[in-house]
């Protein structure tokens, strides 16, 4: 049931507002869900939304990667719900230290 995620390619949420952009993805088949349900290609008609998600929030403008940083996604509108990838929680991308400059 998952989906050959690519980069550049762009999933909605099936319950919320959430919109994201896909950055790097991992090989093979997976599931990519925003608040317990399957995300849905950009394109692709809106299915009645059911009542919104309480597992979270997902931020405008921020990096959500998985454990391992095989898959990093852009969220490109904000809404109620988690980002998940089968049963993995998505976390925001922590910006990497920069040396300092003295």
């Amino acid at each position: 049931m998952g989906t050959m995620l690519k980069a550049g390619s762009r999933y909605k949420s099936a319950v919320s507002d959430v919109q994201v952009m896909v950055v790097k993805a991992p090989a093979g088949e997976h599931t990519l869900l925003c608040g317990g349900a399957e995300m849905l290609a950009a394109n692709a008609a809106a299915a009645e939304a059911s009542a919104a998600p309480a597992d979270g929030e997902t931020l405008i403008g921020k990096r959500y990667v998985n454990a391992d940083e095989s898959l990093e996604l852009l969220c490109t509108k904000g809404g109620k719900g988690a980002l998940w990838l089968g049963g993995e929680a998505l976390d925001i991308k922590q910006a990497k230290q920069l040396p300092s400059s003295d």
